[in-house]
């Protein structure tokens, strides 16, 4: 064969392979694409839980109402539960939307419909809940103990022998006895076991009331005897000195929080959560803070524990009176007055503010007011010059809503800014009638030289993010009150 001959068919060989090649990678490419668009489809069609939660920015948990759980103590929300969901929002970064629900069944309900994504409560794990619900890791153990009443003369006897043998104290005697427990708790079923047990009746009455309220029934020799958690018993007993709670009827069982089934990755998150949580300091102060905190007694009967006495604070009088001015709800101005002096009518700030209301001198002089002025002048003074930023914001934020938190950011940082802030959100395609995630933006961010040098801006720097924080506040914490303090 010829060298030129050769030479034509080695580039024909090499055209042939170079087309093979190219189809080859483009065949490739095709896969390639076919199987990322694959993979997108595939997370489109498996977002869960979690990712909605992380969308909304929120988390939806419900709880119950009590002493220890979730209550108001001198305007702050406080509880055991309430601490717990509040660390883990903010591990997971979103807001916490804490609803009440007095009923476990309507609480597992609404997690079986995805209305709710947490129950965030004491709730004993069993095999029969297992099958309605995936629980957490557990946060604490506990075991169930019959609450019964001391004799009337206990005080007098002299050893507790003498007490005991007017109280349960054996399994054994509590048949024919009648038990009242909680309506939907595990108590029902366990009190039924124990009958089948020591093969005697134990007259068992399903309540509507909390295990708080069936507990101090007991006290006030309302009914006899009732089932609850040793933990809450052990803390009742602190306020009711009257009862006895040394008496188990169950084994120590796992207490632990709820989520809708088949959500892995939502469980899996807060497992993980709660596995470091549970080996921290943070932990055992929170736990020792709600269940072994010798000022238990004075909190749970404080005429400013809202599930004991219903009021905020020594002032909600005249706070309610204020509030009719403006035309607020009173537990809205609440929630501003707690924010600014936590109901401390004297304090003073280090810029000069002072009272309830924290008003600067200048603004203490307007309204007529000064450092002798009692607590209801305070109140009206801040009334009016809430009333005066109103009157200073335009017109076009016409939902009452939005109006409010433009009214209390103006309070916080002077309405000069917040019009700065406005002008602001028109230039960067906001809308300036509208807060959260368009004006409250930009106000977080006056405290950068690419805002407060904007030519719009003409009232220069401001510490946004304190006001950002002050709007957010008032009304997480109002939003408390409206569940917990009657309007």
């Amino acid at each position: 064969m010829s060298v030129q001959k050769s030479s034509i068919i080695i580039k024909i060989l090499s055209s042939f392979l170079l087309v093979i090649l190219l189809f080859s990678c483009r065949q490739t490419r095709q896969n390639g694409d076919k199987e990322k668009n694959n993979i997108e489809t595939a997370t489109a069609d498996t977002a869960d839980l979690l990712d909605t939660i992380f969308q909304r920015k929120k988390l939806i948990a419900i709880t119950d109402y009590g002493s220890t759980n979730y209550f108001i103590y001198r305007g702050q929300p406080m509880g055991y539960q309430y601490e717990m969901v509040q660390k883990l929002g903010e591990y997971l970064g979103v807001d916490v939307d804490l609803r009440i629900e007095h009923d476990l069944d309507s609480s597992i309900l609404k997690l079986q419909q995805h209305k709710s994504d947490l129950i965030a409560m004491t709730l004993t794990v069993t095999s029969e809940r297992m099958k309605k619900m995936d629980f957490t890791l557990p946060f604490m153990f506990t075991r169930q103990v019959l609450v019964q009443r001391k004799p009337d003369n206990y005080q007098k006897m002299a050893t507790a022998d003498q007490i005991n043998k007017h109280l349960i104290r054996n399994i054994l005697d509590l048949g024919g006895k009648t038990v009242y427990v909680q309506k939907g708790t595990i108590f029902v079923n366990r009190l039924k076991t124990l009958e089948n047990e020591i093969a005697d009746t134990i007259n068992i009455v399903e309540d509507e009331r909390e295990m708080e309220q069936l507990i101090e029934a007991v006290a006030k020799k309302e009914i006899d005897y009732t089932i609850a958690d040793e933990m809450v018993a052990k803390v009742a007993a602190r306020v009711y000195p009257n009862i006895d709670v040394k008496m188990p009827v169950s084994f120590h069982q796992k207490i632990a929080w709820a989520v809708p089934k088949n959500e892995k990755r939502l469980l899996d998150t807060i497992n993980s959560w709660i596995s470091g949580f549970n080996k921290s300091l943070e932990s055992r102060l929170l736990y020792n803070k709600y269940f072994k905190n010798i000022r238990t007694k004075k909190i749970a009967e404080s005429i400013y524990n809202s599930y004991a006495g219903g009021n905020l604070s020594p002032y909600d009088k005249y706070i309610k009176e204020a509030a009719g001015i403006i035309g607020w709800d009173w537990r809205l101005l609440a929630s501003l007055i707690y924010q600014e002096s936590q109901f401390k009518p004297n304090v003073k700030s280090w810029v000069g503010a002072y009272g309830l209301m924290q008003l600067m001198p200048a603004a203490m002089e307007k309204y007529g007011i000064d450092t002798n002025s009692n607590v209801k002048d305070q109140i009206v003074a801040g009334v009016k010059l809430l009333k005066e930023f109103d009157k200073l914001l335009p017109d076009s934020i016409t939902d009452s809503v939005e109006r409010i938190k433009f009214i209390l950011a103006s309070y916080n940082v002077g309405v000069g800014h917040i019009l700065d802030a406005r002008r602001l959100a028109l230039k960067y395609g906001k809308n300036p009638n509208v807060w959260d995630d368009n004006v409250e933006y930009f106000v977080l961010h006056l405290s950068e030289k690419k805002y407060y040098h904007d030519p719009v801006v003409r009232n220069g720097y401001a510490r946004g993010w304190e006001t950002y924080d002050f709007v957010r506040e008032i009304l997480q914490r109002y939003e408390h009150y409206k569940k917990l303090i009657p309007g």
